[in-house]
């Protein structure tokens, strides 16, 4: 399952530094406007210490870890939705994403340049914000204007159901708020979805404070918390500079040492992939086996068949039956057999929806 976020902000907000530490790799990052040209990908590993603690009791010869991509995007400016700067380019690529982790500068330092010449992180937001929903009040009214005719005359119900979602997204849109705000019905959303809205997509603000602000923030925080209520967003406090010192670090316990000075308790981006991993409604289950333990991505409420699809189509189409452990049974009794002794070995059928952590193994026929 290929999942994508993308880091989105101004230029010059730590966009690249902060990819930098998510992924290793080395984008540009320096004190000018424009530094990445081109969008920088990653594919990011997802921290679950439950992977860990099953390779411990099964000793197992690989381990693999579930991952999510992560995409740098270039810095947006005012004027993108109608091509200003690299506008374009950033809308294409922000439509490509599965989710948006929106970096606001919410840090004073005379020596790094502000786009806007000051620090206002609410500001920063509602330029974003804005071109997001200019460029998507773009597509809603393409849309209007195609189906008004036939909704109408009332002969095609679709056209109908088209046009009233549409009415609903427009004047959400006019309104100032990201479509993710509209009131629209589960039954609703298939009419839109060839929109592929931006400002549809899920969102996390990420606040890029100082070291002094990374354990409790700051009143730039206090006012992006203030300003995102009832958006139903996420919001995180991370210090991107402090995070590329721990990324650069060689050892476990280096990493340990420096976060326990700055009373923490893990890496900030850590907490960031993991909140990214939940803003996508994913969740883990797991196979165990002495060839390999490895963790697999799917969505909240998959049944056993589509999770076993993950794997391969031909193990849901075929699917018998899967043999299910809660991860907390697997780890009390400590293997599969124990499970089984005691009755903690479950048999569920095609309805079973899959809980996170679940250990399974799936008996299929093609």
């Amino acid at each position: 399952m290929a999942l994508k976020c993308g880091i989105v902000g101004l230029p010059n907000v730590g966009k690249s530094t902060l990819f930098n530490c998510l992924s290793n790799a080395k984008a540009q990052a320096a004190n000018f406007p424009f530094c990445t040209i081109e969008p920088n990908v990653g594919v990011i590993t997802v921290p679950d210490e439950r992977l860990n603690k099953l390779a411990e009791l099964v000793k197992p010869q690989a381990l693999q870890p579930t991952t999510v991509e992560i995409v740098d995007i270039a810095g947006l400016v005012k004027g993108a939705s109608k091509g200003e700067g690299l506008g374009n380019k950033f809308l294409a690529n922000i439509r490509e994403c599965n989710a948006i982790l929106h970096v606001l500068r919410c840090f004073d330092d005379d020596n790094i340049i502000h786009v806007d010449g000051n620090v206002n992180p609410v500001r920063d937001k509602e330029i974003i914000d804005t071109e997001l929903q200019l460029k998507d009040l773009e597509a809603v009214d393409a849309k209007l204007k195609k189906f008004e005719k036939q909704a109408k005359t009332g002969n095609d119900k679709d056209a109908v159901k088209t046009y009233a979602a549409c009415s609903k997204l427009k004047e959400t849109l006019e309104s100032g708020k990201s479509a993710r705000a509209c009131q629209l019905e589960e039954s609703e959303l298939p009419f839109i979805q060839d929109l592929h809205l931006l400002t549809i997509k899920p969102v996390m603000y990420v606040c890029n404070v100082d070291e002094a602000s990374a354990k409790t923030g700051n009143k730039y925080v206090d006012a992006v918390r203030e300003a995102i209520k009832g958006e139903g967003a996420e919001l995180l406090v991370i210090t991107a500079a402090m995070e590329s010192e721990i990324s650069s670090l060689e050892t476990y316990e280096e990493k340990q040492m420096f976060l326990g000075e700055m009373g923490l308790d893990e890496p900030g981006v850590n907490k960031l992939i993991k909140q990214a991993y939940s803003l996508l409604k994913l969740q883990t289950y797991f196979t165990a086996g002495v060839k390999e333990v490895r963790a697999w991505t799917i969505e909240k409420g998959m049944t056993a068949p589509q999770a076993a699809g993950v794997i391969h189509t031909d193990f849901e189409k075929g699917f018998i039956r899967a043999e299910v452990i809660g991860y907390n049974d697997y780890v009390t009794y400590g293997s599969e057999n124990a499970c089984k002794e005691v009755g903690k070995l479950r048999v569920e059928g095609k309805e079973y929806v899959v809980a996170d952590g679940d250990v399974m193994h799936f008996r299929f026929n093609v």
